[in-house]
């Protein structure tokens, strides 16, 4: 059956115009992006079996240009569609931590280290740099590694958060493991990046830890 031969209320766009987006299920959301079906099959089975195919909503939006292009009804112009939707929503958080307190938000700070880091397959340690009103001057993937350690140097935290100008600094990492839980090096590291701050009257507020739809406070573990 044609998505239009559907009652009004089960039409996907409809529906979230009616409802809102937050009604509709992973498969009517992607049917909406992908607006057309193929031979057979209309959009919203066809987003359905998309989904199952790649396991997650999540896995079809992190795959690589090559293995989305290899679906039926994708191609590259769908790739290059879906990248710019998954920017534009980095960049909406981005900007949402950046207009205020970031320890006003905490929910928007993790979604945003979630954003950043999450489904990276080595890890990666990021540095959120912040003003004496607690805004974030910008962030940066500091330090890159395997798929189970990144060397990280405290000398260096230092003198990016004095280049910056920065008050005090927010760090964040990943568990490509996809498992939110310090390591015995995380929680010693961390000690250290505190320390040679504090000897230049900065202050590390928090250390999380992206793990697979889990974000860890080292503040709220009482680690910091």
């Amino acid at each position: 059956m044609t998505i239009k031969k559907l009652p009004l209320e089960s039409q996907p766009r409809e529906k979230l115009l009616l409802r809102g987006a937050q009604s509709l299920s992973d498969a009517e959301l992607l049917a909406i992006f992908l607006r057309t079906g193929i031979k057979g099959m209309n959009v919203v089975a066809l987003s359905d079996f998309l989904i199952s195919d790649f396991g997650s909503l999540r896995k079809l939006f992190s795959c690589s240009k090559e293995e989305f292009c290899r679906h039926k009804g994708l191609g590259e112009a769908k790739f290059a569609q879906l990248q710019a939707v998954l920017e534009m929503a980095k960049r909406h958080l981005a900007e949402t931590i950046s207009k205020g307190d970031i320890l006003s938000a905490p929910s928007n700070t993790r979604l945003y280290l979630s954003s950043r880091l999450r489904d990276r397959d080595r890890e990666a340690f990021l540095i959120l740099y912040l003003d004496s009103q607690h805004h974030v001057i910008l962030d940066e993937v500091l330090f890159e590694g395997t798929i189970n350690a990144a060397n990280v140097y405290p000398r260096e935290v230092v003198k990016r958060a004095l280049y910056h100008n920065a008050a005090s600094i927010i760090v964040a990492h990943n568990h490509p493991s996809g498992v939110a839980e310090p390591s015995s090096s995380d929680k010693r590291i961390t000690d250290r990046i505190s320390d040679a701050l504090a000897l230049v009257d900065i202050r590390l507020l928090d250390h999380f830890i992206v793990g697979d739809g889990e974000v860890m406070s080292f503040a709220e573990r009482g680690l910091l």
